[in-house]
């Protein structure tokens, strides 16, 4: 009999604490739940809310359906390209790098350049080689599309893609550019 009255009476402290615990989880909830927002930067621009709707079991209960929100935009090549303009690679400028040896198999034929006299010039003169490279040109210092599009103009043929070079000035230990890396060297 006491072991009955024993079990029964652990069940109910098992129960009450339950109870209790879920209780003080739920006013926690709340307490955070009415606790207003803190907005780091607002840039404005469209609501990013009907993306995040469905992920909120919350507003699963409702009865009328979400609005949904105008798609986000998705613009052509050019758009997104000048998107990342302008680049600016603190860590390059242009100059001569000295030529050295460095093993690095597979690594593709790159080069980088920015929009200036030095890197238009070098262009210029190297460009058959390159593109018998197939080399891949970073442009690491370019402020504006046209600045861009007049480098590409220099170089027909050649892939010139807008990037920042200073991971790659980092890990390569390089400060200047224009300069054409290879899997077996960098030279200005």
């Amino acid at each position: 009999m006491n072991r009955i009255l024993l079990a029964a009476t652990i069940g109910l402290l098992a129960a009450a604490t339950a109870s209790v615990q879920a209780a003080s989880v739920q006013a926690a909830s709340v307490q955070a739940a009415s606790e207003p927002l803190i907005v780091v930067e607002d840039r404005g621009g469209v609501s990013a809310l009907p993306h995040y709707q469905a992920l909120n079991p919350q507003d699963s209960d409702r009865t009328t359906p979400p609005v949904p929100g105008p798609a986000p935009r998705v613009g052509s090549a050019a758009d997104a390209e000048a998107a990342m303009l302008p680049v600016r690679s603190v860590r390059l400028s242009p100059g001569d790098e000295p030529r050295r040896v460095i093993r690095a198999p597979g690594l593709t034929p790159l080069f980088l350049v920015g929009d200036d006299d030095r890197s238009r010039a070098w262009l210029r003169q190297r460009r058959a080689a390159l593109q018998e490279l197939r080399a891949v040109g970073l442009v690491v210092n370019v402020a504006s599309p046209d600045a861009l599009a007049a480098l590409r103009r220099l170089a027909p043929g050649l892939t010139l893609s807008p990037a920042s070079g200073d991971d790659l000035a980092q890990r390569l230990g390089i400060r200047h550019y224009p300069v054409l890396i290879t899997a077996t060297g960098i030279e200005p």
